[in-house]
């Protein structure tokens, strides 16, 4: 996925990829490794390079804002609709892909079964959280390796469902 964004007012070029468990990001060319989990809603503990950082987002308008050790920091995506529709399945990743649950929750469908051709954004199972189903997809088209999930069994956010190479 590539995607322009500004920071406190600087533009960045950020590139995110997919190389085994975690993802590869660069920025402007500067290659980092990042993995970040929600802990509760708003704030996500993020592991760059090594170092951890606890991180609280806020939308404003129609920016981000976030704060990590006393500093804040203004995030603008220039087409935020784009990059919504993007970050989910309609840029095909590749390499092999482990398809994480995106919030805790009960697996109520399971749509395909391991073996199964998929394409990029088709539905792989469904979880239902607060009352709310959430169709998971598919962030590549391929095979489906494993299915790690059964209906009725619960999750919990950024538990690998999948995967998919």
């Amino acid at each position: 996925m590539k995607l322009q964004i500004e920071l406190d007012g600087e533009n960045r070029r950020v590139e995110m990829t997919q190389a085994g468990e975690r993802p590869i990001w660069t920025i402007d060319g500067q290659r980092l490794e990042a993995d970040a989990t929600e802990v509760s809603p708003g704030v996500y503990s993020i592991l760059i390079n090594g170092k951890s950082f606890e991180v609280r987002m806020e939308h404003s308008g129609s920016e981000l804002r976030a704060a990590t050790g006393g500093r804040e920091f203004r995030i603008v995506i220039p087409d935020e609709r784009e990059w919504h529709r993007n970050r989910g399945s309609a840029v095909e990743a590749e390499g092999r892909q482990q398809v994480l649950a995106p919030m805790p929750g009960k697996i109520v469908r399971v749509l395909m079964k391991t073996g199964d051709a998929v394409r990029a954004g088709q539905g792989l199972l469904v979880v239902e959280a607060m009352k709310m189903q959430n169709e998971i997809r598919a962030p590549k088209s391929g095979t489906i390796d494993r299915l790690s999930v059964v209906e009725g069994q619960t999750v919990n956010a950024g538990e690998v469902v999948a995967i998919v190479s």
